[in-house]
């Protein structure tokens, strides 16, 4: 554009008259696409007068409608996006953790659209509990007496503490003094519960004699955190529960346990690691347990407190309760899955988590053989795609050391290419597609691991790769 050249805009009026805003109005309401096209036409306005041009009424409304129906649909597009999780981890923190299983996802459906029995018990027309919903459940799975309900487990663990031990000691050891993910730390929970931390042993090793010698007349709790995110080797010691039961009882102190993950069921019987279940803790004698809903249990984003009668009840008095309590579309979705662990021997086909963890690697690599010359030739020469045998983790804190079998793509940069800092651009461009393909860089590889990639899906997968070529 040269200085001088006069460039014209129409009015405003004028572009929301034109048939394309009509139906840009239609669509997105009239106040948004208003505020669209006078920001559309003071960028071009701007950009006019630093070129040197004159502004005068008149130019393409149809130019201007194209741009506002291009930032109109950006804008409108959720926050909150589906995307292909081939990292590896099936229980991917960031990506949202356990898929929910069918029956939960059309119990949710109804959820949103009815009201609901959250708090009325139909049987006698009054006020009811919501925990009431799934307490009978978790008893029947877990063998505890009692159980409630919070947000997420670290919200279980804050209002436990809160409860039982505020103003009070908790003896933990030091080695079961954990963070994981987001900076959440034991000791900061136990600060903001109010609770005081007695930290007993060392780092690698816990002794009986070490918990025995810190209980005192302050004691509240003894307490055991599941080490969930890393594994201490070599010269260890830990204490088991059930070596820990009698010594709380001599000294009529309860005895919690966080699980973290939590499973229901043995793992090992589906091929997996055995991780220790909720009713094993709880049969060892643990008086309180504490364990997340979207993690191994493969539900919806919960905290879960199963025990003593007496201290769940306790617990449900506390007024942090109502605060950190769950809403009618989370409960709507944990009772379909605690449900289905109900009839064990089909859970590995019904629970979505369990379905992706025992996932064959076989099954994995024929997908591999399929998808890699569609890929390879949607990338061209700059990259070389192969078919290899990879490892998933199962996430979330579960089982940190195990890996599982599988099998994926590896891509990687051809030899002799001129990209910078190619592995990095294709990772942003499959971040870019319309339904973003997240894997991991490694070892000079962007490794692309199938084993969440499920047959449903596959042909969506497929259908956006030619995009990639643009």
């Amino acid at each position: 554009m040269t200085t001088g050249q006069t460039v014209r805009l129409p009015s405003v009026d004028r572009i929301l008259g034109d048939a394309a805003c009509l139906a840009l109005i239609a669509h997105y309401g009239r106040a948004q696409t208003l505020a669209c096209a006078r920001a559309v036409l003071a960028e071009l306005r701007s950009t006019a007068m630093l070129a040197g041009a004159v502004c005068e009424e008149g130019a393409s409304i149809a130019a201007i409608a194209a741009q506002m129906a291009e930032r109109l649909q950006a804008q409108s597009r959720s926050q909150l996006r589906a995307v292909f999780n081939l990292t590896g981890t099936v229980l991917h923190t960031n990506l949202g953790r356990a898929l929910l299983p069918d029956a939960a996802v059309q119990a949710v459906v109804e959820a949103l659209q009815w009201p609901m029995n959250l708090e009325f018990d139909l049987d006698t027309g009054k006020r009811g509990d919501r925990d009431d919903l799934v307490e009978e459940l978790l008893r029947e799975l877990t063998g505890a007496e009692a159980a409630t309900i919070v947000n997420n487990n670290a919200a279980a663990v804050l209002l436990m503490l809160n409860t039982l031990a505020q103003g009070k000691e908790v003896v933990v050891s030091r080695g079961e003094l954990v963070e994981i993910g987001g900076a959440f730390r034991i000791p900061d929970v136990m600060t903001r519960a109010g609770a005081v931390l007695r930290e007993v042993g060392s780092t690698n090793r816990t002794h009986l004699a070490d918990y025995a010698n810190g209980v005192n007349a302050d004691t509240a709790l003894l307490m055991k955190v599941h080490c969930s995110n890393y594994a201490i080797t070599g010269f260890t010691k830990s204490v088991e529960l059930d070596e820990l039961v009698p010594l709380a009882a001599q000294h009529c102190v309860p005895t919690a346990v966080d699980l973290g993950s939590g499973t229901l069921v043995d793992l090992a019987q589906y091929g997996l690691p055995h991780e220790t279940t909720v009713r094993e803790t709880i049969e060892a004698g643990a008086d309180l347990v504490t364990f997340s809903g979207d993690k191994l249990l493969g539900g919806p984003q919960c905290g879960v407190i199963v025990g003593r009668a007496d201290l769940i009840a306790k617990i449900k008095r506390n007024p942090l309760k109502r605060a950190l309590r769950v809403g009618k579309l989370t409960l709507a979705a944990l009772e379909p899955v605690l449900r289905l662990y109900r009839a064990p021997d089909l859970l590995a086909e019904r629970l979505t988590t369990l379905r992706l963890l025992t996932r064959p690697a076989a099954a994995m690599r024929a997908q591999a053989e399929i998808l890699l010359p569609l890929l390879q030739g949607a990338l061209g020469a700059a990259y070389a795609v192969t078919a290899e045998a990879m490892s998933s983790q199962i996430g979330s804190g579960a089982l940190p050391v195990d890996q599982l079998p599988s099998f994926g793509l590896a891509i990687r940069s051809a030899p002799g290419s001129r990209l910078s800092n190619p592995l990095g651009a294709l990772e942003q461009r499959l971040r870019a597609l319309p339904c973003p393909v997240i894997g991991r860089i490694g070892q000079d590889t962007l490794w692309l691991d199938l084993r969440c990639l499920e047959a449903a899906h596959e042909t969506a997968f497929i259908a956006q790769l030619d995009e990639l070529s643009a």
